[in-house]
């Protein structure tokens, strides 16, 4: 049976498509569902094109660098796998959905958010009596621009000394490269929910030792964390990130040695405290302080396309020098839903 995939005719151009990745110019020209209740059903229109080439990218009996550059055709799938490798990096151990309320996908450098300041009176739910003014919750645009960031690694190998190396092992080199960006990006967000985005919205600071948070400053106990976990109504803290020597501190205190955390742990692989946060153990996070947030409302993430590489270099071979870049910025949203300790 012949499909319609072994066709297409493959160019540069297809990476040039303004609004549009690699993969989704080919699931245009090669629809998915096409192929239901066939032997490729599952696979996308990117992989039926590897397969069309037999080209395999994963695993002991993955194909060597070389076999993308057979022909002229094949030599277009490269940067797509450079990408995916490079993205399956990001998402290996990406805590940011973790820590954002929403997010934004634009086509820009520069963003503009919304923000709302609810009043006291705004957060109580009182009753309106007949004919009685409906309380109001205004949404503003933000003053200042949220500018975003482009992070990113230069590619720099020549195609002799990868021409003969195997797909599955040059995959964990970009898969690394997709790692360092994404801290990157972690950096960042850690950044905005500390110091805000430019628009005055940085995250109340508390300090061990100092009212309302008792304690001794340089030590740690739970106490002082519930102290810290009381600041947050009518915000929930349902996060806290933290560096790992103040992790270490944290689960060494005696109510984090509960059966039950512990349980939770070995049965799910998730850290939790006592007071029901989600424990993130970052070196992105600055050493002795807890980041406290509450990740339904406290930051959004605005990124710009995909993951992008010089297709143009990687399909000519000239691996020198080959950027591989991400574009993103963060904003916060509500300033009350972050709040700092300093131990």
């Amino acid at each position: 049976m012949a499909y319609h995939f072994e066709n297409i005719k493959l160019e540069k151009g297809m990476y040039n498509q303004a609004g549009m990745t690699f993969t989704q110019i080919l699931e245009k020209a090669d629809p998915s569902e096409n192929y239901k209740n066939t032997p490729l059903e599952g696979l996308d229109a990117y992989q039926r094109q590897l397969k069309r080439f037999d080209i395999k990218v994963k695993g002991a009996g993955s194909d060597i660098v070389e076999k993308f550059f057979r022909t002229t055709d094949s030599a277009v799938l490269f940067p797509e796998y450079v990408a995916r490798s490079v993205r399956a990096g990001m998402e290996d151990e990406n805590i940011l959905p973790a820590i954002t309320a929403a997010v934004t996908t634009i086509d820009a450098m520069d963003y503009r958010s919304i923000y709302s300041v609810p009043t006291d009176a705004d957060k109580s739910l009182r009753r309106v009596e007949e004919g009685a003014v409906i309380p109001q919750t205004e949404i503003k645009a933000r003053e200042n621009l949220v500018h975003l960031h482009k992070r990113g690694r230069m590619l720099v190998a020549s195609y002799e000394a990868i021409r003969f190396q195997r797909l599955d092992l040059f995959s964990v080199m970009l898969r690394q490269i997709g790692s360092q960006i994404m801290r990157m990006h972690l950096d960042d967000a850690i950044s905005v929910l500390i110091d805000g985005d430019g628009n005055a919205n940085e995250a109340g600071a508390y300090a061990v030792g100092t009212s309302p948070i008792g304690g001794t400053a340089g030590t740690l106990t739970y106490s002082e964390l519930l102290d810290f976990w009381a600041q947050f109504d009518p915000y929930n803290l349902n996060t806290l990130i933290v560096p790992p020597a103040v992790m270490l501190s944290m689960l060494k205190l005696p109510e984090f040695q509960n059966p039950l955390t512990g349980l939770n742990f070995q049965g799910t692989g998730e850290l939790t405290s006592p007071i029901g946060a989600r424990l993130i153990k970052t070196a992105a996070a600055p050493a002795g302080r807890i980041i406290g947030l509450d990740k339904n409302y406290a930051l959004e993430m605005i990124q710009s396309a995909d993951v992008s590489v010089e297709y143009d270099r990687l399909i000519d071979r000239q691996l020198e020098r080959a950027a591989i870049t991400s574009i993103s910025g963060f904003a916060k949203l509500y300033t009350d839903a972050a709040k700092v300790l300093t131990i």
